[in-house]
């Protein structure tokens, strides 16, 4: 055999390429299982010095905020969270991830149930890969929804004006409630209570029937989070004679 091809035989084999996603799927399930044990040195470990992380609430946390704010769950209350939708796109040194928390917590002997959508930013140093940015968004789901008298229903069907030549009409059709904005199409409303209506998978807006001292509906404002678009309601025209 020539001697370079013992050489190279008798060589030790390169090592294999480093697998990021699998490696920051590990630390990001670590970070995840920390929160519920409340185990600060996993966060102490894993964040960049320099870390700039917006939580649900659109605060933005320094690492010594987050690390602080790691602690053991109150008595009483217990969850776990379950890693889920786990994707990563590597850009050499840097890598971002996403992925869904699912939190299902037990309060007071209360079952509760979230989720939240993170999108996570690393870096690779010489300690390792280190967490430099991150954002979580809370996942919003339609509430449940009750039944209407058929009384209340006839309270709200009629023509609502935003502006000149936009409208929103809520009318009964099929036993059912919808509404349909022109020039678009019919949608189911549902009732998350009297007087507040949603849109099945627009768990975002709201429309809140507004009323008058006498208790006479006027309008309704379609609630966008905090924000209201207001529309109001078109006189009821008189049926025709003999009708």
């Amino acid at each position: 055999m020539p001697i370079l091809a013992v050489l190279l035989f008798l060589l030790p084999a390169a090592p294999g390429a480093e697998d990021v996603p699998a490696l920051l799927r590990q630390q990001t399930q670590e970070l995840i299982d920390a929160i519920s044990a409340g185990d600060a040195a996993v966060w102490e470990k894993y964040l960049d010095s320099d870390v700039r992380y917006v939580d649900e609430t659109g605060a933005v946390q320094s690492k010594k905020a987050m690390v602080e704010g790691t602690r053991p769950l109150p008595a009483g209350v217990s969850g776990t969270i379950r890693l889920t939708e786990f994707d990563t796109a590597v850009h050499g040194g840097v890598a971002v991830t996403t992925y869904v928390d699912d939190e299902s917590e037990n309060f007071h002997g209360h079952a509760l149930h979230c989720k939240y959508r993170t999108t996570e930013t690393w870096k690779k140093t010489d300690a390792g890969w280190r967490l430099i940015a991150g954002q979580v968004l809370a996942l919003r789901e339609d509430p449940p929804a009750v039944a209407l008298s058929p009384a209340l229903w006839r309270e709200y069907e009629g023509t609502y004006e935003l502006a000149p030549g936009i409208a929103y009409d809520i009318r009964g059709s099929d036993g059912k409630l919808e509404g349909q904005q022109t020039g678009r199409k019919p949608e189911a409303l549902l009732a998350e209570a009297p007087d507040v209506l949603f849109v099945a998978g627009k768990p975002r807006y709201r429309y809140v029937i507004l009323r008058d001292a006498s208790g006479k509906v006027t309008g309704f404002a379609q609630r966008r989070e905090a924000w209201d678009l207001v529309w109001k309601r078109e006189p009821r025209k008189a049926a025709a004679p003999g009708r």
